[in-house]
């Protein structure tokens, strides 16, 4: 992490519905008839708090460095549209009918030729395509917990992966984080707290690689352990591995999958290396629980949008997908630098923030006092905008911190991005030291993702 201590455009939220119109009369009396008749689990899914301020913060005056949304200028556009053209007029017939909940045999057996360049040796039979990798959350969390159970997770982590814990009622214990990812001791101590009160654990989930939203990479010393702890208490591993080929040095880690094939469900995704719009992504798991997953992804989709498979197999097919991951890598590492310097130009005192090798997101923490969730709207006012750090955590943690995307702005838009939120920073203390604390709310809970927190 980078301490320093004199000194962190995007797409707009598909639900462009407005302000929404409070429910009067009839109109609310059937909101209070159908609210009595929700499953209980309803209670766990509460929407983004910061969703209606992406309705501003989507507009072009403002620099958006909150969404998880990969560049896709780099894509042939042209070549795609005519192979996507072929493929409708040669194989319409089988791309627009219904198909296997499995996936194409096609795509898995690609899947496993990339997975394999993370040391992975999977047989496409174990493959399972999802309708993103959120999907594939949805589904292993469904089998695997019941309501009460305890899943462990980074802290911060994901917020679609919480929100997914959360509708199936199962509870959120985080385990640390430093600069090297997951900390084994930390790790050994959460699951010494949750069994001495007699509570189950069902897997912990981690992002191992480039890590959303903390920005750091698991060290390759500590794998291995943190793969023994868990096999030694019977904890499930849920690999989640989005960024993994985004390396900015060109390196790629050894999976925890390759480590240990019997205890590691890996969750991958072509969403930031190809196309996220086709929401195509799989999941790999051991032949039993593959089963299972399949049976949960019959009774929830009947099957993936075939299609949708097909483009990205023939896109794997004909062009040369490793070269454009080289050209993401060179794309996503200038616009790390961008932030970067930028963060070291405009920052005041008493900020820290990480250094990611790869991946989508900086880490940002804010002075002692400082509110991110508080300050966002008077952000948007000043045209920037983030994703403050409590929709990370659950019950409330994080108000100090924020996730700075850089995947998908300008280094230019970056740059004047990072200094506006900088102004706004330095407001918002001149006010706490006028003031003392301005206080914010905490949040109540993991929150259902958008595409404004992936």
């Amino acid at each position: 992490m980078s301490d320093h201590s004199n000194q962190p455009n995007e797409s707009p939220d598909p639900e462009k519905t407005g302000t929404p119109v409070p429910a009067t009369g009839a109109a609310m009396g059937n909101l209070d008839t159908h609210s009595a008749r929700y499953a209980e689990r309803t209670a766990g899914m509460t929407a983004s708090e910061i969703r209606a301020l992406f309705a501003v913060a989507s507009r072009p005056e403002v620099v958006s460095l909150a969404g998880g949304m990969p560049n896709l200028a780099a894509l042939p556009l042209e070549s795609l549209s005519e192979e996507v053209a072929r493929l409708v007029t040669e194989q319409g017939q089988t791309a627009l009918q219904y198909g296997s909940a499995h996936g194409v045999p096609e795509l898995r057996e690609q899947i496993c030729e990339i997975m394999a360049l993370e040391g992975i040796s999977a047989h496409p039979d174990d493959v399972m395509v999802t309708v993103g990798s959120q999907m594939a959350l949805d589904l292993v969390t469904r089998i695997f917990t019941d309501p009460g159970d305890v899943v462990l997770a980074e802290g911060p982590s994901y917020v679609g992966a919480m929100g997914a814990f959360s509708t199936y009622q199962a509870d959120v214990v985080h385990v640390a984080m430093d600069e090297h990812g997951l900390h084994p001791d930390a790790l050994r101590g959460a699951i010494e707290e949750v069994h001495g009160q007699g509570r189950t654990i069902k897997f912990l989930y981690t992002i191992p690689n480039f890590h959303n939203p903390a920005g750091v990479t698991l060290s390759e010393e500590r794998r291995p352990e943190i793969l023994e702890i868990c096999a030694r208490h019977g904890i499930l591993v849920l690999e989640d591995n989005p960024y993994g080929l985004l390396g900015f040095e060109g390196r790629t880690y050894s999976s925890l999958r390759s480590l240990d094939p019997d205890n590691v469900v890996y969750l991958g995704s072509f969403s930031k290396t190809f196309a996220s719009g086709l929401r195509v992504g799989w999941v790999l798991a051991p032949h039993a629980v593959r089963e299972k997953l399949v049976l949960a992804a019959e009774s929830a989709t009947l099957c993936p949008p075939t299609l949708n498979q097909m483009i990205v197999s023939r896109y794997l097919s004909t062009h040369d997908w490793l070269g454009q991951i080289k050209s993401f890598r060179e794309q996503y590492r200038e616009r790390r630098d961008a932030m970067l310097s930028a963060l070291e130009q405009h920052m005041p005192a008493g900020c820290d923030w990480t250094r990611p090798e790869g991946g989508f997101f900086v880490w940002f923490t804010a002075p002692e006092g400082v509110d991110t969730k508080a300050m966002l709207p008077r952000a948007v006012t000043q045209r920037v905008a983030y994703a403050s750090g409590t929709g990370f955590y659950r019950d409330g943690l994080g108000t100090r911190q924020m996730r700075l995307s850089f995947c998908y702005p300008t280094p230019e838009r970056i740059h004047e991005g990072v200094r506006r939120l900088a102004n706004t920073l330095n407001e918002e203390l001149d006010l706490l030291r006028t003031f003392g604390s301005r206080g914010g709310r905490e949040l109540s809970g993991p929150q259902t993702p958008s595409p404004d927190t992936a």
